[in-house]
């Protein structure tokens, strides 16, 4: 699932909007967000990791990166 997808997944189950999101990641960050400024990166793909680890925290999830052995 790319970026994109889940997000899209955690805010229909959330209920929730790009809207709200990008006011959370103002919030969080103290950075100026909008509903397009992360479409538009999303898009380019150029959201930065730790960007989508505040979106996760936002929604109550945690990033784990694993070893695959």
């Amino acid at each position: 699932m790319n970026l994109r997808a889940q997000i899209n997944y955690w805010l229909s189950v959330n209920q929730s909007t790009y809207e709200r999101l990008a006011e959370e990641m103002t919030k969080i960050t103290g950075k100026k967000y909008t509903r397009g400024s992360l479409n538009a990166k999303l898009v380019r793909g150029t959201l930065t990791f730790h960007e989508f680890e505040n979106i996760a925290k936002i929604f109550n999830h945690k990033i784990e990166i694993k070893d695959l052995n």
